[in-house]
């Protein structure tokens, strides 16, 4: 674990915040001058503390009304199931995230479709077409409570 200055974690917590905000305007609220603010967030981005830049979008507002949270349970000892798996949640759109877990499950992934129908299609053309997949439970998300994207920045 990285350990960072006040005016370095200042700047980590604005731009989880608001990344489009200028540097003048990051410099004002960590009391520094641009051209360090510049300089720290380049070796952010360097270090890959800061993996990109992203837009924040509603899922709903695009259609997506439906989110699954799937535990996905592969076959033991199938040659190639994990690598199998993997290439095809890449390559899935409707799969968000995708986290390998310890459990009863191998695997929790997180789908957005329109409707059940578009989900359960999801499943049948990608999921279960995947060889070694033995088990897919299916969870569907009723509410979020807590969605946030911003990481504690320690001290």
């Amino acid at each position: 674990m990285e350990s960072f200055d006040r005016a370095t974690r200042q700047i980590l917590e604005a731009l989880q915040q608001d990344s489009r905000q200028s540097t003048q305007a990051l410099a004002e609220q960590v009391g520094l001058s641009a051209t360090p603010v510049w300089r720290r967030i380049k070796e952010l981005e360097e270090n890959g503390v800061i993996r990109r830049h992203v837009a924040l979008v509603d899922r709903e507002k695009l259609g997506l009304s439906i989110c699954v949270l799937a535990n996905v349970s592969l076959v033991r000892h199938s040659e190639g199931a994990t690598e199998a798996f993997e290439a095809m949640v890449r390559t899935s759109p409707e799969i968000i995230e995708c986290q390998a877990i310890t459990g009863e499950a191998d695997y929790v992934v997180k789908v957005v479709a329109p409707d059940m129908k578009a989900y359960d299609q999801f499943l049948q053309a990608k999921i279960f077409k995947v060889p070694g997949v033995a088990s897919v439970r299916s969870n569907v998300v009723l509410r979020e409570v807590k969605y946030e994207t911003a990481m504690p920045v320690p001290g």
